[in-house]
């Protein structure tokens, strides 16, 4: 997401730094650029117009004029700008109520309802330690509660049963008295949408929430929608009192419109984002983070967060003690790092969080997918174990038969053994004293994938 917003931002910042002194008309070409590069973000023209004001209105000011490092100082009003636009802080679900804190959803027919349910669900046991159930009140579609019941088994929260043949609200009053009786922290309720606002489906959710008066009703919108998902959300928050947005798909949208202009069209705070397909793929939305890596400065406390939940503890001590010792990084090892990548959602995804690093993030998504790690592991796995520990050993022969037992060409365990020999002298320089700087040295002259 913001791709291309955050390369053409990136550039116009990068001009504004080389200025020793500022004038009024490079600031208005600097705001010419922004404006055109927010347009082209799909951000909503009203958002856009006062978005610039308030930037141009301070760029101009004293603060920026009388600055020693006024290209640095107009940076700091963008980043500051954004963050008011996207809403300030991360905004909490409210669970200061009587249990249970039911959470409704609301949106239209495929913005992905019933995944978000089964992936904050997660989020709010796994990190909240809350006891959680998740009913489906959408008895239109034919695979949406199975969906639900799915996903509750995968992530082992439990699921109250509902058949297509009952009524909504009878659902909800029935599901209600279950949540209280047997001490539920929260109900998270999946609600029928449909492909466009009506008023029969703004009836029945009107009469769902009369019912469940839920502590938080969250609008549900698939960020790819662009202008249409701002129009979305305005409607819903005209016909319910929301209390907040989740933004969804927004791997797959790369210019980032909708998380923008949402907030400040319907005045409601993005509370969550889902960021891949994964249950795992969900966060919370936090405004300076975000605005941090729109303008290319990354995102290290996500990264550290992700890591700390992501990573194999003890393999990662496990494996910092052996370098320390001074023993070899071996193929092993390496599959095992693999591994933890893939499961954090690459290389690509580590990058866009490093500061200055973002621009290079499309690069390795096109080299490093998913299948390129599996592919790896599988040459890996295809190796001897004495072949994993003695890589000097892996000669024409060898190669041949490790070729045809994962289902690759000769030319490519060349490339792993390649890459493998670049990522042990990282990991040379990573046990050594300061070894993260000469890590990221290391990684200017190219990645290793």
């Amino acid at each position: 997401m913001f791709d291309a917003l955050s390369e053409r931002l990136s550039r116009t910042i990068k001009d504004l730094r080389g200025h020793g002194r500022l004038t009024e008309e490079n600031i208005a070409g600097a705001m010419r650029e922004v404006r055109m590069a927010l347009l082209e973000a799909d951000v909503a023209l009203p958002v856009v117009r006062d978005f610039i004001e308030h930037v141009r209105q301070r760029a101009v000011g004293e603060e920026v004029m009388t600055s020693l490092t006024p290209g640095q100082a107009v940076v700091k009003i963008v980043e500051e700008e954004l963050i008011s636009l996207m809403g300030e802080v991360n905004t909490s679900l409210n669970f200061n109520t009587q249990p249970p804190a039911v959470i409704m959803m609301a949106g239209l027919q495929g913005a992905g309802k019933t995944t978000t349910v089964g992936k904050l669900a997660r989020y709010l046991k796994e990190k909240e330690k809350k006891k959680i159930l998740v009913v489906s009140c959408d008895v239109y579609r034919p695979a949406a509660i199975e969906q639900l019941k799915v996903l509750a088994n995968e992530i082992d929260v439990e699921f109250y049963p509902t058949e297509k043949i009952q009524n909504p609200v009878d659902i909800a009053k029935a599901v209600l008295d279950h949540a209280r009786i047997h001490n539920f922290d929260s109900l998270l309720v999946d609600t029928a949408g449909r492909l466009h606002i009506d008023d029969e489906m703004m009836e029945e959710i009107k009469q769902l929430h009369a019912v469940l008066t839920p502590s938080d009703t969250l609008f549900v919108v698939d960020s790819m929608m662009g202008q249409d998902a701002v129009n979305a959300a305005k409607a819903f928050d005209e016909a319910l009192p929301l209390t907040g947005i989740v933004l969804t798909k927004t791997d797959g949208d790369a210019r980032g419109g909708a998380a923008l202009s949402v907030r400040h069209v319907t005045g409601k705070p993005i509370m969550f984002i889902g960021t891949g397909e994964k249950i795992t793929e969900f966060s919370a939305f936090h405004p300076g983070r975000m605005a941090s890596r729109i303008l290319g400065m990354g995102d290290v406390l996500s990264l550290i967060e992700e890591v700390q939940e992501k990573t194999d503890i003890k393999k990662a001590e496990k494996l910092a003690t052996k370098l320390k010792k001074g023993k070899r990084f071996s193929l092993e090892d390496f599959r095992d790092q693999l591994q933890q990548m893939r499961g954090m959602g690459g290389m690509a995804s580590m990058m866009d969080k490093l500061p200055g690093m973002g621009g290079l993030s499309v690069n390795v998504n096109t080299q490093v997918g998913d299948q390129q790690f599996i592919k790896l592991e599988s040459i890996i796995n295809s190796m001897t174990p004495h072949e994993r520990k003695m890589p000097a050993v892996i000669n024409g022969s060898r190669k041949k038969r490790i070729a045809a037992g994962s289902g690759t060409q000769i030319q490519d365990v060349n490339r792993l053994l390649k890459q493998f020999k670049q990522m042990q002298k990282m990991m040379r320089k990573l046990s050594g004293k300061g070894g993260m700087k000469k890590m990221m040295r290391g990684l200017g002259g190219g990645m290793p994938f």
